[in-house]
Order: C-alpha cells, then structure tokens, then sequence
C-alpha cells in the first residue's frame, strides 16, 4: 500500500523514478538499515534529485537522525518529501518547519551535553577517577622484544596493550630502565 501511494505520487508529479529503496524484514527501530544506508550513499554520489518517503517514522528513528539526514540532503541540493506529513523541502514553508526541526534538535544536543558535564563534575566531586584504566607495563620486557626485533604492533598484541602504550612506555624505557621496572601509563583512545 505505501509503495502504491508513492509511486501514484511520481506520476502525479511527473517524478522518474531512480531506485526504491526498501528494508524488509528488517526491525524499523535500527537507525542503521541496509536500504538506508544504500539512499545515504546513493544521495553522495547525487544519483538523484529528491527523496520520497511515506512518513517521517519509515525514514528516521528519531529526531536526530531526521535532522542529520535532512541537513546533508540539503547540503546536496537533494530535496525530501514525506508523503503523509505534508513535507516538502521544495516550498519554502517546509525549509522554514526543517529549520525549526534542526533548533529543537541542536537544543536537545546542548541540554545532553550539559547534563553529561554536570554528571562528570559530580563524580569527580565524589573522588571518581574519570578516564581509562591505568595499565601496568615491564618497560624490561618491552625493551626485550623491541632487541628481539618486534614491530610496535607484535609487542603490543604480545602484552595485551594498545600499540601507543607499548610504544610510549618503550620510549620511556629507552631514557631510563632499571631491571623489572614497570611503568604505569593511560591507554590512549588511538589504541
């Protein structure tokens, strides 16, 4: 029935149409679809000039991914056009309401944020360490493999450590090492 109504709609509009794209069987709560994700790739590369859905609800799962997505149509010159909500980014009356949409949208960002801050403070407050977990390393043992020959990667595959934190504590090591001595460092998010 919702193929029906759109392509009714293509030929009252005098509309080609280029692909359709359809998730079926797929759960419509996954912000992630395989025909989805086909239509966001499709739009890069401009293989069409506008995108037809039945509602909001079969296209985006929240009001973020609607804003994101509508923001990088629109950045590609690609109009939309939700069928049942009466959308249409053609008419300036629909940009003015997407406009709309993407404030209401960057102030639930902002109210996120906030409270992600404020919860951060007060953990710190209560003496919570915030971060990655310390990890011990034997700068001995890593000044051994790196002799032995051993790239970052093996060395750091070998310890069970992230490649930056082998190759920092093994630079570490190389300024000053004492036999079994061990260097505590922080896991980098590069690791």
């Amino acid at each position: 029935m919702q193929i029906a109504e759109l392509r009714a709609y293509c030929q009252r509009r005098h509309w080609e149409i280029v692909e359709e794209f359809t998730d079926s069987g797929v759960s419509g709560s996954k912000e992630s679809r395989p025909a989805l994700n086909r239509l966001l790739i499709d739009s890069k590369r401009r293989k069409f000039d506008a995108v037809l859905v039945y509602r909001y609800d079969r296209f985006a799962r929240s009001l973020r991914q609607l804003v994101n997505a509508l923001s990088e149509f629109d950045a590609l010159g690609i109009h939309f056009v939700s069928l049942h909500e009466g959308v249409d980014t053609f008419t300036p009356n629909c940009r003015l309401v997407f406009g709309i949409f993407a404030s209401i949208a960057e102030f639930e960002r902002e109210l996120i944020r906030g409270r992600v801050r404020s919860g951060l403070a007060a953990a710190r407050v209560r003496g919570k360490r915030i971060g990655r977990p310390r990890v011990a390393v034997d700068r001995s043992k890593i000044a051994a493999l790196r002799n032995d020959g051993l790239s970052w990667a093996k060395i750091a595959m070998k310890l069970g450590v992230g490649e930056g934190t082998a190759f920092r504590a093994g630079q570490a090591s190389s300024k000053t090492v004492s036999e079994n001595e061990a260097v505590t460092l922080f896991e980098s998010a590069a690791d």
